[in-house]
């Protein structure tokens, strides 16, 4: 799994917009630095932690802080995702255009904690890596010689859980703040931030 290209905004917004209900601006400590960065002051820090703490209708300000970030993961963690479809927006890469683009090998699959001792194993008898890539990349020459869809077809449906796939995801603070508490004892480590 790959993150990259994170972006976050809202932070000067969403600090001062906190501020609103009891208009206490003036109690507002943040300022810009140098390079422009934005340095959130410790009664800021102090009043976003209570707010935090209060629960979903207080720490709205967490809403007007917008991620985006570029991740790869294998199917079954995008799976677990998308669960998530309040307050996000994402752009995948696509396989009904570029799944045949490219060869099958190893690298198009998640294989970060991957055992392949497992395959002589004997609970897992006819599970060949090599065998089975081969079988998904005749496929995928097939459907490019004939551009017979059904070729194409098959090469999707065999398509394994494990297949990385890379989408542009833009959600903001309150999302990834109920994400990491929903999730953080999963049992798939990808899932696992505990």
């Amino acid at each position: 799994m790959k993150f990259e290209h994170t972006k976050v905004e809202g932070f000067e917004p969403a600090v001062r917009g906190m501020r609103n209900a009891l208009a206490s601006w003036a109690k507002s400590d943040s300022h810009y630095g140098d390079f422009g960065k934005y340095i959130i002051g410790e009664n800021d820090i102090d009043l976003a932690q209570r707010l935090i703490k209060a629960g979903s209708p207080d720490r709205k300000f967490m809403r007007q802080i917008q991620v985006w970030v570029d991740i790869t993961a294998p199917e079954y963690w995008w799976s677990q995702y998308d669960t998530y479809k309040v307050a996000t927006v994402a752009n995948s890469t696509s396989k009904m255009h570029k799944l045949a683009s490219t060869p099958i090998t190893k690298s198009c699959f998640e294989l970060d904690d991957y055992d392949g001792a497992l395959e002589t194993d004997d609970a897992c008898v006819g599970i060949e890596t090599e065998i089975f890539l081969n079988f998904l990349e005749n496929l995928r020459q097939k459907y490019l010689e004939t551009k017979n869809k059904r070729y194409w077809k098959e090469l999707v449906r065999w398509l394994p859980e494990g297949w990385l796939q890379t989408r542009t995801v833009s959600l903001n603070y309150e999302t990834l703040r109920s994400m990491y508490f929903q999730r953080r004892h999963h049992k798939l480590t990808e899932l696992n931030v505990a």
